[in-house]
């Protein structure tokens, strides 16, 4: 080892006899000459600054803008959220006369609905893996149909639930959040609006829901799905005409939902995600005064959803979303928007 170090030092000795020869010639001394970058500078130069974050970072503050169930916030925390919300309901009934075995067609009536919900929500740690929400929407909603036409703007059914993560958030292991939510009828009554008074902006009966939600980080994606249950209380005392009948009680059927879906980031100010949405809803029971009981037909509404989030600063991301509905029971369209307020 000793030999082979000789070469580096009689070249360093030559190097260092040549400037001093330099210096002895040239009366003014020469500029300064930039520091050579050494390692340590190449290792700072390249190192993430401070708020950057790393993927798995800004995968689950994706989560958490897209649907907050998937991450909980520090204890004695509060974060506000604003949620804006454009909803497109069409369809068009044709309206025929069958006679004689023949089909005449009299007119095709449009009924279309538009709804806009502004909604803001404040979430509380309560403790670390324990964060309760309350939410207070605020809707306006415009109705086009044959037999009505008008708009209506008032308080929609507020909500009150809770998160809870019953084990700790491990990168390389699932992560697991329960869910529960009770909604209240604060909203207009849909059950209780007579022939153009307005709108309903609300669903007219209390109802509780429990669920369950899944993620895992897989860089450069994260994966999640969630699955719930709601039951809801009965309408009673009503007394609505619903044609030649009065309506007087309404048991809405149970409901069960399911999603799956993916978040990527494409970079530190940019993330998308793709989900789907399914609720399958149970048929209502209806009782009229008469005596008369009836039960409507199975719903299942299902929503392809895409958004898009963009990183205005280390710790808020605005995002963007279009849905579009894939069964006869969705809305046609559906945008929004989300907007953290405390930053």
């Amino acid at each position: 080892m000793k030999f082979r170090m000789l070469p580096f030092a009689v070249a360093a000795a030559l190097m260092a006899t040549s400037a001093l020869a330099q210096e002895t010639q040239t009366p003014a001394a020469a500029p300064a000459q930039p520091t050579p970058a050494t390692a340590d500078a190449a290792r700072d130069a390249l190192a993430k600054k401070e708020g950057e974050g790393d993927q798995s970072a800004l995968l689950k503050q994706t989560l958490t803008a897209v649907d907050k169930q998937y991450t909980l916030i520090r204890r004695n925390q509060m974060q506000l959220t604003y949620d804006l919300s454009y909803s497109y309901v069409g369809e068009e009934r044709i309206v025929t006369d069958i006679a004689n075995g023949n089909a005449t067609l009299f007119n095709i009536e449009n009924n279309n609905s538009h709804t806009v919900t502004n909604t803001f929500s404040a979430d509380y740690g309560v403790l670390d893996n324990l964060t309760a929400n309350v939410t207070l929407p605020l809707i306006s909603r415009y109705a086009d149909t044959a037999a009505r036409s008008g708009m209506s703007n008032s308080l929609g059914d507020v909500g009150v639930g809770a998160r809870w993560q019953p084990f700790e958030a491990r990168r390389d292991a699932p992560g697991l959040t329960v869910t529960s939510n009770v909604r209240l009828p604060t909203g207009r009554s849909p059950f209780k609006i007579i022939a153009g008074s307005g709108e309903a902006t609300g669903s007219g009966v209390a109802a509780a829901t429990v669920g369950l939600n899944i993620n895992k980080i897989v860089d450069p994606v994260a994966l999640f799905g969630s699955l719930n249950f709601t039951a809801s209380l009965p309408a009673k005392n009503l007394w609505q005409v619903n044609g030649s009948r009065i309506l007087t009680r309404v048991q809405p059927g149970t409901s069960v939902g399911f999603g799956l879906g993916f978040a990527y980031a494409l970079s530190y100010g940019i993330s998308t995600t793709i989900s789907f949405q399914e609720a399958i809803s149970a048929g209502s029971k209806l009782r009229f005064a008469d005596g008369l009981e009836a039960k409507t037909h199975m719903q299942t509404s299902g929503i392809l959803n895409m958004g898009l989030g963009y990183r205005v600063s280390p710790k808020t991301t605005v995002n963007f979303s279009v849905g579009i509905g894939v069964t006869p029971d969705s809305p046609n369209l559906v945008v929004g928007m989300n907007l953290p307020l405390s930053f």
